[in-house]
């Protein structure tokens, strides 16, 4: 029953991971009582973009948080899911940084909720799967000179679950609002449009110490193709990363995709070995 399954997880609930011009960014934790000492962020799919009206459900609301996270709290996991900013409001990069934000708040207070901080994972789905990318693969590197101890730390995480994730703006073209700007293949590589699709691109930040990737997409993806993916495995494999790609037949764009108890089990299993393990 959801009772006994309460008494199993506690869950709080908006945690003000930062402030941005008095707008409160929130998380929700996940905790389970038996809990195994590691966090995984997760951040919910929205294709970037957040309903204007008062009474909107927040992302971190969202049935992506119950069919991507549950597998891993019951597994032991304390799962960390966030709000960001999203167009129409905020445009790239205010995502990216309010991401990196929670790593780093995460992280920063990780005795406080019992995880180790040097060992940080990440799932997402769709938009939630680009921004976990960046998290894995950006530098996400401190500031040492910032006034908030928070920015301190780094922002980046050690191993990645991603699910129907664009990875290359080169060839997948999302929303305009979400770059401000409208891409075009035959973009010039000098152009305002390119360089800033390159910049939002997973791909463009592959190197051999990028964290270890399960890769998950439907080969019906309608959305988001799945050579997006296909794209990512070849780059991680070429650098030497460890890498799983995972091609559901028949699966489209939708988080149902993880209503598979053995694509939850698979999930569960690449962080043990990987960042549990590890």
């Amino acid at each position: 029953t959801r009772q006994a399954e309460e008494k199993l997880v506690q869950i709080e609930t908006n945690i003000v991971y930062g402030m941005y011009s008095g707008l409160a960014l929130l998380l929700d934790i996940y905790r389970p009582v038996q809990a195994n000492g590691f966090g995984i962020i997760h951040i919910s799919g929205s294709g970037w973009s957040a309903p204007l009206g008062p009474d909107a459900q927040p992302l971190k609301a969202s049935r992506h948080v119950e069919i991507e996270g549950k597998p891993l709290v019951e597994a032991g996991y304390t799962l960390f899911t966030i709000n960001h900013r999203a167009t129409p409001r905020f445009p790239y990069p205010a995502a990216v940084e309010d991401a990196q934000r929670a790593v780093r708040y995460v992280r920063y207070h990780a005795h406080a909720f019992g995880i180790h901080a040097d060992r940080i994972g990440a799932i997402g789905g769709s938009s939630g799967g680009h921004l976990v990318s960046l998290l894995g693969l950006l530098p996400g590197n401190g500031d040492p000179a910032d006034e908030s101890p928070i920015n301190q730390v780094s922002a980046r995480v050690q191993c990645l679950v991603t699910r129907a994730a664009p990875s290359n703006f080169l060839t997948y073209f999302p929303p305009p609002l979400f770059l401000g700007v409208a891409l075009r293949p035959d973009m010039s590589p000098q152009s305002l449009e390119y360089r800033r699709a390159q910049a939002a691109s997973p791909l463009t930040y592959v190197t051999p110490d990028a964290p270890p990737c399960f890769l998950i997409h439907g080969d019906a993806d309608d959305v988001v193709p799945i050579d997006q993916s296909a794209q990512m495995e070849a780059a991680l494999r070429n650098a030497g990363v460890p890498v799983q790609f995972r091609r559901v037949a028949g699966a489209g764009h939708g988080p149902g995709i993880m209503d598979d108890a053995a694509i939850g089990a698979e999930v569960v299993a690449w962080f043990d070995r990987h960042l549990k393990g590890a």
